[in-house]
């Protein structure tokens, strides 16, 4: 049994230099279109794929939102039927999002990492199979695929700019940048204060697990990244960035009046690093921001968060 793949070739697009204070031209990688609604259909689909393949009857997963759309498009697309296990803090309209897309919805524990251990145990408890959101090597191979396809256009770009959450993009992005011989290319790692696992592991040298998760990016809300994901910064150049809630609720906005698509405040994180960090994109010409996307979002909420935070 053989599946074309789930996921689209997304556009590319360039800014014009003024877009930013950067004053850089910014490929943007507009992975907001998935049928999805995010990247996580990349690897999420690539790993489903290949349970099915292999015998999968029956899939589950846990997820804040984004990793569940698309595990339940890509199990509503190989027909298997898909449980989705949110934690609390995911939104009432998100887990509609999730069901919506075909699979059953659990609400378990106030954070992820609860909500993961429920959805191990269940799938064992039912010999089914359990797909990890950003935690493993078929993950990343799908993610990597954003690379391919930019540098299938023959577009020329020096610096790569992405948020991270638990880091499967991340570690996604690093295994395209090595697999099209671009291994120089350093990666700009975006996270919003509040939810800065990554930062703050890196600062203390060793995988931090954050007491809680406080930003308003729910989507990058893992309060531990994956170990590999640490690792990265020790095999190719990484530089961890922090912006504010406030930061991404501005660049979402901008974005929105720009390219006339909503994103979550997760993906605002690193549109908004051409203003907020401008220094940091001094040295380079062409930096590409990979626009995860993320199904969190709505004019009513991006009205919300202005009042609450421009």
């Amino acid at each position: 049994m053989s599946f074309a793949s789930l996921h689209l070739d997304t556009p590319l697009t360039q800014t014009a230099p003024d877009y930013s204070a950067s004053g850089k031209p910014l490929w943007l990688k507009l992975d907001s279109l998935q049928p999805s609604g995010s990247f996580k259909l990349r690897g999420v689909g690539r790993l489903c794929q290949h349970e099915v393949q292999n015998g999968a009857r029956e899939i589950f997963c846990a997820s804040g939102g984004n990793a569940g759309v698309a595990a339940a498009y890509a199990g509503r697309a190989l027909g298997v039927p898909v449980t989705i296990v949110v934690p609390e803090t995911t939104a009432p309209d998100v887990r509609k999002t999730i069901a919506a897309t075909g699979a059953n919805v659990l609400v378990h524990g106030s954070v992820f990492d609860e909500a993961n251990a429920h959805a191990i145990g269940l799938a064992e408890s039912r010999k089914a199979t359990y797909v990890h959101p950003f935690d493993h090597p078929l993950l990343w191979d799908g993610h990597a695929t954003l690379i391919d396809e930019v540098v299938a256009t023959g577009a020329k770009f020096d610096c790569v700019i992405t948020s991270v959450g638990g880091g499967g993009l991340l570690a996604g992005i690093v295994e395209g940048l090595r697999r099209n011989g671009l291994a120089d290319v350093p990666v700009i790692a975006v996270e919003t204060e509040g939810a800065a696992s990554f930062h703050a592991s890196l600062k203390a040298n060793e995988r931090v697990s954050l007491p809680a998760i406080t930003s308003i990016a729910t989507s990058l809300g893992a309060r531990q990244v994956a170990q590999h994901v640490f690792d990265l910064p020790k095999h190719h150049p990484i530089e961890s960035v922090l912006v504010s809630d406030a930061d991404a609720v501005a660049a979402c906005r901008k974005f929105a009046d720009a390219q006339r698509i909503l994103v979550e405040p997760a993906c605002g994180a690193a549109l908004a690093v051409a203003d907020v960090h401008a220094d940091l994109l001094s040295r380079f010409d062409n930096p590409l921001i990979e626009v995860c996307g993320g199904v969190g979002v709505s004019l009513e909420k991006l009205d919300a968060w202005k009042e609450k935070f421009l």
